[in-house]
């Protein structure tokens, strides 16, 4: 794992709710807004970004860990913004901050972990 990072560096990224997104179970819409499983895709994705950086060939990430705190609705046609912080790199562990907002409304925030392993081990560790 390459240690190209330092604690504060952050990764955005950006994704317009779209109505795939809303909290829908069994086909039925039960809210239009973003789902908390949605916010919790794009979440990972931004914090992933870190690790694209900073595995070596071989390795992937895995993740860990994701809290969220989901305090306010994003609409269908919002743009989220989301911004992730590196909190800690614990040897091949990373732990990120993040926040979602639509402008300066806050939609989430909390903490998501990945681990940095050799794919080999990766794949070891998913055979079943």
């Amino acid at each position: 794992m390459k240690q190209i990072f330092n604690i504060g560096d952050s990764q955005v990224f950006r994704r317009v709710v779209e109505n795939g997104d809303t909290a829908a179970f069994q086909g039925a819409v039960v809210h239009p807004v973003c789902a908390t499983f949605a916010l919790a895709r794009d979440i990972e994705w931004t914090t992933r970004q870190f690790v694209l950086q900073m595995r070596e060939d071989d390795e992937d990430g895995v993740g860990t860990m994701l809290t969220i705190n989901h305090v306010n609705p994003a609409f269908v046609g919002d743009e989220i913004t989301y911004s992730a912080q590196i909190e800690e790199v614990n040897g091949n562990e990373l732990i990120c901050s993040y926040e979602a907002r639509v402008g300066d409304r806050l939609i989430a925030s909390g903490k998501t972990g990945q681990k940095v392993l050799k794919r080999e081990k990766i794949n070891r560790l998913f055979r079943i």
